[in-house]
């Protein structure tokens, strides 16, 4: 007689319940990176969609109004909502524009968590609660350029994104040395890839791009790393042992490197979402000047928002960026 051997049902179910297992250990992690791939190509796409858009506009400054009274109250605010209108939108397909006070209208969330998954914040509805250093007289004055203390508009993109659109109709074209970024800053957009839908987090499906300099703009989009490099180091050293700006970043991970003046900019603008609210801290750029350890390489001053030149061998924190 023949014998024909099989599993019994306890095997069936004992194996079942480990393939159950392993799956529910490793489908949560496979669907983060997937989510954050596609969230990465995104992100990508927006960039390149608003930064054309932006180089098609002869001039950024000076949509809507902003005025205010003798006590510094707002009386009139429609930069933003205006710029979207009247400039965007003739550049750019956008379906649904939401004004000031109506943000949600749009599909932007009520709270963000940061950077590093720590805090949930309110989503900011106006300069002031962007980024209060914006707005701070005691280190800045505008001789070319001033902020205003613009309420945030909002649009929908044709591919589902919401962006929060805040507006300084004040911005500069100043390029030189020691200006402030809140002199240049022209636009800051603050965006939500899936609207109210979660994570709602920064570095996810929540990021910013910002335009500088209302004639001949520059667009950028930095994806910051979650924290500093632990120490202050040179941002070149021919000193053996020493740890440079770069190599820092490469320390941290090979996916990082030193944002440029630029995208520094954008991160002090957008610091309270990234970890850098209260920061008195100035961050190197790997943007330079002159070569050397005595060289310049421009730096960016977190308190105030002094963008300017500082010699290579100096000691200065580091915030990486994503390449």
């Amino acid at each position: 007689m023949k014998r024909f051997r099989g599993f019994t049902l306890a095997e069936v179910l004992i194996t079942l319940a480990i393939i159950g297992i392993v799956a529910a250990i490793t489908l949560p992690s496979l669907l983060v990176n997937v989510n954050e791939k596609a969230w990465d190509a995104q992100k990508k796409a927006l960039h390149a969609r608003l930064a054309q858009a932006i180089g098609q506009m002869n001039t950024l400054g000076g949509y809507g109004t902003y005025t205010e009274d003798e006590e510094g109250t707002a009386t009139e605010n429609t930069a933003a909502e205006s710029f979207i209108l009247d400039a965007l939108s003739k550049v750019y397909k956008i379906n649904n524009v939401c004004g000031p006070d109506k943000l949600s209208s749009c599909g932007v969330p009520s709270k963000i968590t940061t950077l590093d998954a720590v805090a949930e914040i309110n989503f900011p509805t106006k300069m002031s609660e962007l980024n209060g250093n914006l707005l701070n007289e005691k280190h800045y004055t505008g001789e070319e350029g001033d902020m205003a203390d613009t309420k945030a508009a909002a649009f929908e993109t044709v591919n589902g994104e919401s962006v929060a659109v805040f507006y300084n109709p004040l911005c500069s074209s100043d390029t030189s040395a020691n200006h402030f970024a809140q002199n240049k800053m022209c636009v800051n957009f603050v965006y939500d890839l899936n609207g109210t839908e979660g994570p709602n987090q920064v570095g996810k499906d929540v990021g910013f791009i910002t335009a500088f300099y209302n004639k001949n703009p520059v667009v950028v989009a930095p994806v910051p790393y979650s924290t500093d490099y632990a120490s202050p180091v040179p941002q070149y050293t021919e000193a053996e042992g020493t740890v440079d700006a770069q190599t820092a970043c490469k320390i941290m991970g090979e996916d990082l490197r030193l944002p440029d003046k630029d995208e520094l900019a954008s991160l002090f603008v957008n610091a309270p979402f990234i970890n850098l609210g209260e920061s008195d801290n100035t961050y190197w750029s790997g943007s330079v000047i002159s070569l050397g350890t005595f060289g310049l390489t421009w730096a960016q001053a977190f308190n105030t928002g002094n963008s300017g030149h500082a010699t290579r061998s100096s000691m200065v924190y580091v915030r990486c960026i994503r390449k």
